[in-house]
């Protein structure tokens, strides 16, 4: 037998068993995750990698695609520009159809501009900044803006008879946002903002601008803040005396801050779409997993990125067997009453989410629903 006809048998009896081997990682489904893993924010983006990784295994193994289903995670440092160039790196890997993140919602809506170019489905599990779903229709969230949370907010202190109140909030834009929507939801019912006023994202001491609230006098107190700064202040305003009812939004509901003010935290009021201590099945699963991972219980936005993560997965499975950006977009808009750990999502026409917020407050230092 010949050399050349020994190749040709060769080829010819391992052809059909390629044809037949499992679909390797190059057939595999990819999608792009930017978030902050280093930096000052990477806390955040670690948490949002955890609940994805979470996500995902529960998904693979679930065997509703034929294939795997990857996520792809890129370290935006929380970093416009840095946003920007993931951006480019995943719109120009064509096996990746959609893109989750970033956290904040300036990177998310600089990165959101080569989404929109490029076609890219984009899914935030925390841009709340009223602009983020306005760049395209390319652009989805899953959480609550302040537009929607802010007047929420502003009812629920009015309703206890909170009609002055002093606000403060972080230096961004999401704490522009912050303050807005509150002030224009308390002036519409009758309330007054008696003092207002930003400050820099991680500020070790605040007791400067807690002097200044003091001398106003307010009925209450409500902060834009994050679970570290919100620590910070909570330990002292108790230093300084302060007695006064404090409420902020979603965006400080984390364990940590309990762990870290300890029972400084007692009193604060917030609003929320997760609670880890629901009897639903499908949170008691989640934070049983997440306990097992990270050794403590999850807060709001860990909630946030692991039902994003399902929310994009389900997409990809309504548009195979062959998805494409386009058809995971379509399918992200026909989201209803997504059964997710946050509560049901839905999107609208505007692809904002339609959820239900609840009341919280530090209660034996454990965050607990409150009816007022």
């Amino acid at each position: 037998m010949t050399t050349t006809r020994r190749i040709i048998l060769g080829a010819a009896l391992v052809l059909p068993v390629l044809s037949v081997l499992p679909a390797s990682a190059a057939d595999a489904i990819r999608l792009g995750y930017q978030l902050p893993l280093t930096g000052n924010t990477a806390q955040y983006g670690q948490d949002f990698k955890t609940a994805a990784e979470i996500a995902l295994d529960r998904f693979n193994a679930s065997g509703k695609l034929p294939v795997k289903v990857e996520i792809v995670y890129e370290d935006s440092r929380s970093d416009a520009k840095e946003g920007v160039a993931i951006a480019r790196k995943f719109v120009d890997d064509d096996r990746i159809v959609g893109v989750l993140g970033d956290f904040t919602s300036g990177v998310s809506i600089a990165a959101g501009q080569v989404y929109k170019e490029a076609g890219m489905p984009q899914l935030s599990q925390t841009a709340s900044h009223p602009d983020f779903t306005k760049i395209s229709e390319w652009q989805f969230r899953n959480i609550t803006t302040q537009a929607g949370e802010g007047p929420y907010n502003a009812n629920w202190m009015l309703s206890k008879g909170y009609k002055k109140v002093a606000v403060i909030a972080e230096q961004t834009d999401w704490g522009q946002s912050v303050v807005q929507y509150f002030a224009e939801g308390l002036k519409a019912k009758g309330g007054t903002v008696v003092f207002s006023e930003f400050f820099n994202r991680g500020l070790p001491d605040f007791r400067a601008l807690i002097t200044k609230i003091q001398r106003e006098k307010p009925d209450a107190i409500y902060t834009g803040f994050f679970y570290e700064d919100a620590a910070n202040f909570l330990k002292q305003a108790k230093q300084l005396g302060v007695t006064t009812p404090i409420f902020s939004t979603s965006a400080a509901h984390n364990q940590k801050l309990i762990e870290l003010a300890g029972a400084d935290a007692e009193g604060l009021s917030l609003t929320t779409n997760f609670l880890p201590n629901s009897p639903k099945p499908e949170v008691k699963s989640f934070v049983e997993a997440w306990v097992k991972a990270r050794g403590a219980e999850p807060g709001q936005f860990p909630a946030q990125a692991f039902d994003a993560v399902n929310i994009m997965l389900e997409a990809v499975v309504k548009a195979s067997p062959n998805p494409t950006r386009a058809k995971v977009r379509d399918a992200l808009a026909a989201t209803k009453d997504f059964p997710g750990v946050t509560g049901l999502t839905t999107f609208d026409a505007n692809r904002e989410p339609q959820k239900q917020l609840s009341k919280a407050r530090v209660v034996g230092g454990q965050f607990a629903e409150v009816e007022n």
